[in-house]
């Protein structure tokens, strides 16, 4: 035991995870980071970072024997030949779909942030205040003014572009300087605006360094070079990443110890002590069982492990779940609703074009149900649109030959394409649980999922495609189509809910400060610990959460309030 004695645990590497370590560690804490895949260091396991389409067997596609054992993953967009070594395999890892769910994972030393999407917009307060008001969910325990210094805090290590856009909506942060709208998205920006007065198109947000400060040189990173390759891991480290910004900082500390390969089967719950103690772990590659003790655990496995874990960690004080005397542990899961895209063509400015890969859209903050409640569905939805040409120029009518490549080498049309990211509401009937005869291949009981759609979200894309309609045809745009993709959830990967915050034990899980209710030193700080899930990309709120989380944490110990 003294051998695996630590001052904390954080269970993953992902983005959450990352900034649990940073910042444990940045204060003192001797912390062992445990990550049930393999390890991936920055730069050195980066395989296809510089790679040409044709430096690959199959030119950046994935096989069809690949697409037929592995449907799920095939379905996320970031998927292809050059990625695929930082995705979960489906037949690897399997789960049970009780109702249809794509559950996209990344299984390595910094997980998921180095395939995310890379957008970070802050909560504004009506996110937060919303449940209360509208009664969709319990009431947050946080405001926005709890959270504000916290996102600072996060911003200005990570490296945000952005605008100062001065919207209640959508609150401005600490940002380097934000990419440029395109010609066509600067007209489409300013028509909508005359036609609705309300209705601000802003530039999106993200995770990319366009002029580097100091604090992100002295992290060994450097500027965007708009290559769009993100997901194959940057050698530039001009997006971030747990491997490329917050771990090197943690290890930096001297205080930071890293075990890849260890897959957490279970907390463990010290009977006569009456606290958590510590974790119990399954050696990926060897099988072979491990327990590793610390003073206060944060659990950042992703939003559906984190519940899988929990759900597991049963004992006689808790035979249903670690903290779960309310009942409610894996339940009121919630995601975002991408099934709504529409778009069309753009007549004018042929003689324009654009530089580079901008790795953002074009974002429309939440316009429904914002500070009242005004529709037939609750809550609302973000737009997101980018306007580009394609580079077929004729070649669709000259399908080979040397005019087809005269056709292609001048750029098409002006497209114009545009999505919806809709707020699910958190409900009991959405919920995840233990397989009672299924395991994997460590004896972990296999996770079951039953989630789904219902009438509000029906409600909710029914009226994306009709306002969405409406604002393209006020900017000018022909041809407009329309398309619900009736995709199932999941492959927004915005998966939150199950451990959720709240005020009463009876209700929620965790407190205001991510702390259990019933296990004061174990905090959950990943999408798990969400009460509703805003129409934000919510990765730049675990961070904030976690960093928040920890101060308080620390402070606690400090003061002897957890032992």
């Amino acid at each position: 035991m003294n051998s695996h004695q630590y001052d904390a645990i954080v269970v993953g590497s992902g983005i959450s995870g990352g900034w649990a370590a940073k910042e444990l560690c940045e204060k003192g804490l001797k912390t062992l980071v445990l990550e049930r895949g393999r390890q991936v260091e920055h730069l050195k396991d980066y395989p296809t970072m510089t790679s040409n389409p044709w430096d690959m067997p199959h030119r950046n596609r994935i096989p069809l024997a690949d697409e037929q054992q592995n449907p799920v993953v095939n379905r996320c967009y970031a998927y292809a030949e050059d990625t695929q070594h930082f995705f979960v395999k489906d037949s690897e890892h399997p789960y049970v779909q009780n109702k249809p769910f794509d559950w996209i994972r990344g299984y390595q030393v910094g997980g998921k942030s180095l395939i995310w999407a890379r957008q970070t917009q802050r909560w504004s307060k009506y996110d937060f205040e919303g449940p209360g008001r509208d009664g969709f969910a319990v009431d947050w325990p946080i405001r926005y003014e709890d959270i504000a210094p916290w996102y600072s805090h996060v911003e200005k290590f990570v490296g945000i572009s952005g605008n100062y856009d001065g919207l209640d909506t959508l609150p401005d942060g600490e940002f380097l300087p934000a990419w440029e709208m395109n010609c066509v998205e600067k007209e489409i920006q300013k028509r909508i605006l005359e036609a609705y007065g309300d209705r601000k198109f802003v530039i999106g947000r993200c995770a990319h360094l366009t002029k580097p400060n100091e604090v992100h040189l002295a992290q060994g990173r450097g500027q965007c070079q708009a290559r769009n390759q993100c997901y194959r891991g940057c050698p530039f480290g001009g997006y971030f990443s747990s491997n490329s910004s917050t771990l090197p900082a943690a290890a930096k500390t001297g205080n930071l110890t890293i075990r890849p390969d260890s897959v957490v089967h279970s907390l463990i719950w010290d009977e006569q002590k009456g606290k958590a103690t510590g974790v119990r772990v399954i050696d990926r590659v060897t099988k072979e069982a491990t327990e590793y003790f610390a003073n206060v655990i944060f659990l950042n496995a992703a939003c559906l492990n984190t519940n899988l874990i929990l759900l597991n960690s049963i004992s006689n004080r808790f035979p249903n779940g670690l903290g779960n005397d309310s009942g409610i542990l894996g339940k009121y899961i919630a995601f975002h609703n991408y099934r709504g895209t529409l778009g069309g063509r753009f007549e004018g400015f042929e003689d324009k074009y654009y530089y580079g890969r901008r790795p953002t859209a074009v974002m429309l903050p939440n316009f429904r149900n914002v500070k009242k409640q005004e529709m037939d569905f609750l809550r609302g939805y973000m737009s997101f649109y980018s306007a580009g040409r394609g580079g077929w120029g004729g070649a669709r009518e000259v399908p080979f030959g040397a005019d087809f490549k005269e056709a292609n080498s001048e750029p098409g049309p002006w497209w114009v394409s545009m999505m919806m990211q809709g707020e699910t509401i958190p409900k009991e009937t959405n919920f995840v649980s233990l397989s009672p005869d299924q395991t994997d291949q460590w004896g972990i009981p296999l996770l079951q999922l039953d989630i789904a759609y219902d009438d509000n979200d029906e409600k909710v894309i029914k009226d994306f495609l009709e306002q969405g309609e409406e604002m393209l045809t006020k900017a000018g745009i022909t041809d407009i189509y329309k398309n619900d993709s009736k995709q199932a959830p999941g492959l927004d990967i915005h998966e939150m809910g199950g451990v959720r915050m709240g005020r009463d034990p009876k209700t929620s899980l965790l407190n205001g400060f991510n702390q259990m209710h019933l296990a004061p030193n174990i905090f959950v700080t990943d999408g798990a610990a969400m009460t509703s899930t805003g129409t934000q990309n919510p990765s730049i709120t675990y961070m904030a959460l976690t960093a928040r989380a920890v101060d308080y944490a620390v402070r606690e110990l400090r003061k002897g309030n957890i032992k």
